[in-house]
């Protein structure tokens, strides 16, 4: 449910996902084998992904005593559909880029385009739209808000490239260029540009200092 809906929120911004909402993800996380749930709810979204093949190694919710911001460390990306009110979603969103490699989380497409998201959406790489979402099993109506699909890194620092709607590649029109270290897709800020972080530069530079050093007599 979004910020328009007339309907009283559930308690803890509980909706379960839906399948509808996970298959545009899926082409996007082709090499995820491992993910982290930390806002898992009843676990919808843990059975529609593990049902293509990955594997769930942390799941829980705040509701079953499981806070996500107490988790210091997730050891496998994070795949969730967090709750959307802005005093939860966004300390949820900067503990989640330190705490796990990426994060995806499913939320509002609207908070991309406002000021609030200032501070957060330099480390959003992707966002992928999805429409609206029927939240609720056996209701004729779908959310009153678009979705989209967000992904964090806290090395990445280059702003997000848009997606088309439900789109199953990395096409769009701003050019996207894949990382020569990492391989993920970037927004080049200069002509000349091969990496999409400084974080990935160094990496870049260090390994051929490595090569260097051992191929030298």
């Amino acid at each position: 449910m979004g910020k328009r809906s007339n309907f009283e929120r559930r308690p803890g911004d509980f909706y379960a996902t839906p399948p509808e909402a996970v298959a545009p993800l899926l082409p996007h996380i082709k090499g995820v084998r491992r993910f982290s749930e930390p806002c898992a709810g009843a676990g919808d979204l843990v059975r529609h992904l593990e049902a293509h093949g990955l594997k769930c190694v942390y799941a829980g919710d705040i509701t079953d005593g499981r806070d996500a911001l107490a988790c210091e460390r997730f050891l496998a990306p994070i795949i969730t559909n967090p709750p959307w009110t802005r005093d939860a979603l966004h300390p949820l969103i900067a503990h989640f880029m330190q705490a796990a490699p990426f994060a995806w989380l499913l939320f509002d497409s609207d908070w991309s385009h406002t000021k609030q998201s200032t501070a957060l959406i330099q480390h959003c790489s992707l966002i992928l739209p999805i429409g609206r979402v029927k939240w609720i099993a056996g209701s004729p109506n779908s959310g009153k808000d678009n979705a989209a699909w967000y992904r964090f890194q806290a090395e990445h620092t280059g702003g997000p490239i848009h997606l088309p709607y439900r789109c199953d590649s990395a096409r769009g029109n701003s050019r996207p260029r894949r990382c020569l270290q990492c391989g993920e897709p970037y927004r080049p800020q200069r002509s000349d540009s091969r990496f999409c972080s400084d974080t990935c530069r160094q990496r870049a530079h260090r390994e051929r200092r490595a090569i260097t050093a051992v191929t030298q007599p």
